[in-house]
């Protein structure tokens, strides 16, 4: 049998999409064992895995683990992921609001850490099971919506640091860091210290990280301009300071990424 590539992506249901911003689902089969790179994002991750766990070969914080269902916090560090030639899953990208509203707890809570996503979500058993049973994406999606539609409960940050959020991180990571904090009258060593007890990431890495993660996203593309068209249009200095970006948060250059990832599944991510 050849390799086998599938999968899906669907936004949340309407009032769930303020917390968690896509469900993307994934099916590869058939490929050469081996490992893949799992990159920081400004969002945290949930991975409900199909049929078999998903096994981190190497973490900075926690070495080697393995999990049925994960959650995790916003990390600038890159974990090495091991597979047998075959990945089965979802993978939810949440917000910072998400964190509060799903799982009760500040994103810092999680900091960089990985864990069972029952340790924060009761109705994980429940999500993996029905997750299981369904042979098809939407009505996986559906599952979603309908078991974390369940979990929300009242929950809000701080509105200026939202609005800190959005100016640092939603606006592709281009803002500086003494800007924002004019912007939203605080001192610069407020933002610094709240938006970190808040996120579990310093303002400056949040904005670091989400430039990291535009470039990235262009670079799954199927297609992709030159690789100094990325980095300007991502707001790096030049293509060198890309690379040097690439290098701390992946562990390797842009262009050794986009030449041995076997798993970069690609999808549009207008959704």
């Amino acid at each position: 049998m050849g390799c086998v590539s599938d999968g899906a992506r669907r936004r949340p249901a309407g009032r769930l999409r303020p917390y968690v911003s896509s469900y993307d689902g994934y099916r590869l089969a058939g490929f050469e064992p081996g490992e893949h790179v799992g990159m920081p994002s400004p969002a945290l991750t949930v991975i409900v895995s199909i049929e078999s766990k998903l096994e981190i070969a190497d973490s900075p914080r926690q070495g080697s683990c393995a999990f049925e269902t994960l959650a995790s916090g916003i990390s600038a560090e890159p974990v090495t992921i091991a597979h047998d030639g075959n990945q089965h899953g979802i993978q939810l990208s949440l917000t910072p609001a998400g964190s509060r509203a799903l799982f009760g707890v500040p994103t810092s809570a999680l900091g960089e850490w990985m864990v069972d996503l029952s340790e924060v979500l009761p109705q994980a058993a429940e999500m993996v099971e029905r997750v299981s049973a369904e042979s098809d994406w939407d009505r996986r999606f559906d599952v979603l919506d309908e078991i974390l539609g369940r979990a929300l409960v009242a929950s809000a940050i701080d509105p200026t640091l939202t609005e800190a959020w959005r100016l640092l991180v939603e606006n592709g990571g281009s803002a500086r860091v003494g800007d924002v904090a004019r912007e939203i009258g605080w001192s610069r060593r407020h933002l610094i210290n709240r938006f970190t007890a808040e996120f579990g990431v310093g303002p400056k890495d949040a904005a670091r990280i989400a430039r990291f993660d535009a470039s990235h996203r262009l670079l799954r593309r199927e297609t992709i301009p030159p690789l100094a068209d990325i980095a300007a249009q991502c707001g790096y200095y030049d293509q060198a300071h890309m690379a040097r970006e690439w290098r701390e948060f992946a562990g390797m250059a842009p262009s050794r990424w986009r030449r041995e990832e076997k798993f970069a599944f690609v999808q549009d991510d207008d959704v």
